[in-house]
């Protein structure tokens, strides 16, 4: 393999490190996935109030602009009433299994 090569798979795994250091970080997705069930679910599943709504239905890069800029514009109300911490560990959940995620999940 020549230089090039090296230097352009280098280049190609820093990338896709760096995108994985600006999302989700530090939250437990095993309690956001609990926390999920319970607070958003009974909203956001087939024939409820919202649209229905699973890790896959968005890209990891959509759920960190959802959680960084949108905050539920629906219902501000929602995200006010969970703690940071809880917010925290659902993005890790969501983030974890999007669309493009090694592991892409419904929240059967």
């Amino acid at each position: 393999m020549n230089t090039y090569a090296k230097v352009g798979i280098a280049i190609a795994m820093a990338l896709s490190l760096g995108t994985q250091v600006m999302a989700a970080d530090g939250g437990n997705p095993k309690k956001g996935k609990y926390v999920y069930k319970k607070e958003c679910k009974a909203c956001h599943s087939a024939n409820s109030e919202g649209q229905e709504l699973t890790p896959m239905s968005k890209t990891m890069a959509q759920w960190d602009r959802f959680f960084a800029r949108d905050k539920h514009k629906a219902k501000p109300a929602i995200f006010e009433a969970l703690s940071e911490k809880d917010l925290q560990d659902i993005q890790q959940f969501l983030y974890d299994h999007a669309a493009d995620s090694e592991q892409p999940a419904t929240c059967g």
